[in-house]
């Protein structure tokens, strides 16, 4: 490796690099020096150049990759830019040829051209640039290049352009290559020094270029995280006859790649090669000793007593208030093992006692898990559902997670059910490993019981059963067919189970009567979609289908709703039912319940609804959060089941977009007028106050839930107002920061809903801020909770929640639990405060984009 890079211990190879070949022409520095008063009368056209012009004239650059004397790409020139006080470009050239099939020899000629009359110019210099260096490596970052005047580049192999001339060094080319070093981190750092240096620097910058004869044309290429080395997938079977450059002394690439390291600049990361240390896997002699006399277990009885001074129980706290990702030092570790005794009185305390054990121990793990998680107090869910996650082998402190959830009510169990279904994937994991894993660590991998514990649950409450039941389905019909099974064995274990409770006939007979009406729903929605047909006639299609007796839709015996087991439903009513006009035409289906009321359901197949149900389920779990504080800000009027991983169901809210309310009634306030009209109100408009204040709660409420969330994708077609006044949204295909707009507000707060609460120096629009810090503040408090439910997640396959992002620093850094509250406060109302005119551009656009599509 060359001197610039002997201190990198991970490189990557150019082989493997998939990315097209890209740089940026930044710009064109020296001093034109127009022809003389003597050569123009010699020469009158040269009146028409452009060095003649007493501004700035319309110079571009046209740039070509060669190798071996010959082009592989066509030329590249720069698009027309006016320049007003220097020659600056910052364009980007994407060439159409990948890092990994560059050849060793290749290079990128530099043209700059000049007008020289009409339709036609003159070159003003031209330069040929290597893209690797003299040990193979490919170059990066700023570079500076020596233009040759008035001729074109040369792209041969012996260039007579080249892009610097060896031996030759300025003041300004030895300052780049100080400032190439400081960068790298080669020489020390020290603030205000490097102020005063930069600023110098750029003076004699300024000198130079005014006194210099040359000119130069500034690149910039991508600045990779590692030293990309030249290489091959094969080796060359005759390198001469490849390349014309001398071999470099370089030895060759490593032969064994290793674990691929994170980097900018691609996903999969398979080109990244690390030096291999044999010895990482073993213990380190040194730790291993100073834990051990830290820790030393022939202490244990005075560690009993041990009580932490001042300064250990602020420490202790601080940690204790750790977010759940948040690692331990081993200071901190140790801190915590000495006061372990003193900690099983906290509550908080287990999850971060658990981190701090050395689970390689025999000794530890067995005073751990056998002497001192019995003792533990009780723990709060947000600490248990933390126990359940992929971190937790031991199926002994499993099992302890398990039992605290033993004291939750079905309500509340509801709330954490889509997660503990997901949970059992790593009790999976952890049994079917036993065998691989070492038996002399003292770690248990027996069954935790979180199976049994769920199937016991849902066979006692039917609703509750009935949303286990088709969560289990949904993982069931995924594609990793290892995990299928698993949770088919749940399944089968499950519905064994309800026919030892009396009517589990009857109840088994219901859920194959569901998944009959699901299955037979979603053949029908796919049969629509793929169909050319018109909406019109789709929807003719769907009426006569679910009329047709045949089908046995429109009157059935009572079932309960999949979507929601305490709604009986006895069939679906045909005229009310339609189909959807947008991209996967999904149904409008009307239930005719028991109790002869009407409950409307949407059902779409051909799209994954997961993502949707899981946002909703974290509302439910949100909204029952702030009613604990007697908050009541409207959140969850709809639900949405998965019911297969690209189909589902939600209840459908009659309701319309702000988008549609525009377009029909001018404003919200007009609609919810004609919907609620008060004329002896005051101060709501003639509204009725009591939708006013709903209107006002649920902006509040959501506003807050999808900041925290990182709601994406946000636009007057996917907020909705309902005639009571609820405001909610749809559409939770970004989730977690993603949005496809650019620039998009923390917190969606449109004008729309501002003038619904009577602009923003009315009193609704203080009640709204006022609402919207107390939910804020009461949320922070729970961020644990939220974190460890989404963090269950990650191995469910979901868009936007994969292993590949950061669950846990997205969503903690929304709850911003460095700041204090009232620094938190101010922060939220600093996000409301801002206004986004691009954001209310991008919302216009789409409207109209609507608007042309519905006509």
């Amino acid at each position: 490796m060359d001197k610039d890079h002997r201190d990198d211990f991970t490189f990557a190879r150019l082989s493997d690099i998939k990315l097209p070949v890209t740089f940026r022409i930044s710009q064109l520095e020296g001093n034109r020096k127009p022809r003389t008063f003597t050569e123009v009368l010699e020469n009158p056209d040269l009146k028409f150049h452009g060095a003649q012009s007493s501004t700035l004239s319309d110079l571009y650059v046209i740039c070509q990759l060669i190798a071996d004397n010959k082009p592989l790409t066509i030329p590249f020139r720069t698009s027309f830019k006016a320049f007003k006080n220097a020659y600056i470009w910052n364009e980007w050239i994407t060439l159409p040829i990948r890092y990994c099939d560059l050849p060793l020899s290749a290079q990128i000629t530099f043209t700059v051209w000049d007008i020289a009359g009409p339709r036609s110019a003159a070159p003003v210099g031209g330069t040929t640039f290597r893209l690797f260096g003299k040990k193979w490596t490919l170059r990066r970052g700023k570079h500076r290049l020596l233009l040759w005047p008035g001729i074109e580049a040369d792209g041969s192999v012996e260039s007579t352009t080249p892009s610097k001339i060896p031996g030759t060094t300025d003041e300004m080319g030895r300052l780049e290559k100080l400032v190439k070093k400081y960068e790298r981190g080669d020489l020390p750092k020290s603030e205000w020094l490097d102020k005063l240096t930069f600023r110098k620097m750029e003076e004699i910058h300024a000198a130079e270029t005014q006194k210099s004869e040359n000119l130069f044309l500034y690149i910039d290429l991508p600045r990779f995280d590692f030293p990309v080395i030249f290489s091959e997938p094969e080796s060359l079977a005759n390198p001469a006859s490849t390349s014309a450059l001398p071999p470099p002394s370089l030895p060759p690439p490593p032969q064994t790649p290793t674990q691929p390291t994170n980097t900018l600049f691609t996903t999969d990361n398979n080109y990244l090669w690390s030096i291999i240390d044999p010895e990482i896997a073993r213990e380190n002699p040194v730790e291993d000793k100073h834990r051990r006399l830290v820790r030393s277990h022939r202490s244990g009885p005075y560690d009993r007593e041990l009580k932490p001074n001042a300064k250990d129980r602020d420490n202790i706290g601080d940690i204790l208030n750790y977010a759940p990702s948040q690692p331990l030092s081993p200071e901190e570790k140790d801190l915590i093992w000495k006061f372990r005794f003193h900690l099983a009185r906290d509550k908080r305390g287990l999850t971060k006692f658990l981190k701090a054990v050395t689970w390689r121990d025999p000794s530890e793990v067995k005073q751990a898990v056998e002497e001192l998680l019995p003792q533990w107090t009780e723990i709060d869910t947000d600490d248990a559902l933390e126990l359940l996650g992929p971190g937790t082998v031991d199926s002994r402190v499993r099992a302890f997670a398990v039992k605290q959830l033993m004291r939750a009510d079905d309500e509340e169990l509801l709330l954490y059910l889509l997660q503990l279904v997901q949970a059992l994937k790593f009790e999976s994991a952890a049994t079917d490993q036993r065998s691989s894993r070492s038996v002399t660590n003292a770690i248990s991998y027996d069954d935790s019981g979180l199976t049994d514990f769920l199937i016991s649950r849902g066979v006692k409450n039917n609703w509750l059963g009935n949303r286990l039941y088709w969560y289990l389905m949904v993982e069931v019909a995924l594609e990793d067919k290892v995990i299928s099974k698993m949770y088919g064995r749940v399944v089968f274990k499950f519905m064994n189970k309800i026919l030892e409770v009396e009517n589990g006939s009857d109840r088994r007979e219901l859920l194959r009567r569901q998944g009959q009406l699901v299955e037979t729903l979603a053949k029908r929605a796919r049969e629509l979609r793929t169909s050319k047909d018109s909406s019109i006639k789709k929807r003719e299609r769907l009426q006569a289908f679910l009329a047709d007796s045949k089908n046995n839709l429109s009157s059935m015996a009572p079932l309960p709703l999949p979507l929601n087991a305490q709604i009986e439903i006895t069939g679906i009513i045909p005229e009310k039912s339609s189909v959807f006009k947008s991209a996967m035409y999904p149904l409008l289906l009307c239930f005719q319940c028991s109790d002869g009321s009407e409950y409307p359901v949407i059902f779409k197949d051909g799209d994954d609804m997961r993502q949707d149900q899981l946002v909703l389920q974290m509302f439910t779990l949100m909204d029952r959060l702030l009613r604990q504080e007697n908050l009541d800000l409207k959140l969850t009027p709809y639900g949405v089941l998965a019911t297969g991983p690209m189909q589902g169901m939600a209840q459908f809210v009659p309701s319309k977009t702000i988008a549609a309310i525009v377009s029909e009634f001018g404003n919200v306030q007009s609609f919810l007028r004609a919907n609620n009209p008060d004329e002896g109100s005051v101060g709501t408009w003639g509204i009725e106050p009591g939708v006013i204040d709903t209107f006002v709660r649920s902006c509040a409420g959501y506003c807050v839930v999808t900041y925290l969330l990182g709601v994406g994708d946000r636009h007057l077609d996917n907020l909705l107002v309902a005639s009571d006044g609820h405001f909610f949204h749809v559409d939770f295909g970004y989730i977690l920061g993603r949005d496809p707009k650019p620039f998009p507000p923390a917190v969606k707060v449109c004008k729309e809903m501002v003038d619904g609460m009577g602009g923003t120096q009315s009193t609704h629009y203080m009640r709204f801020k006022s609402f919207c810090f107390t939910a804020f503040t009461i949320l922070r408090k729970s961020a644990n909770l939220i974190l460890n439910l989404v963090a269950l997640m990650v191995d469910a396959n979901i868009p936007d929640i994969n292993k590949h992002r950061d669950v846990h620093e997205q969503i903690q850094e929304k709850f911003r639990l460095d700041l204090t509250e009232e620094e938190a406060i101010k922060h939220f109302e600093m996000l409301l405060n801002e206004t986004s005119y691009f954001t209310v551009m991008l919302d216009r656009i789409h409207d109209l984009t609507q608007q042309y599509w519905r006509t």
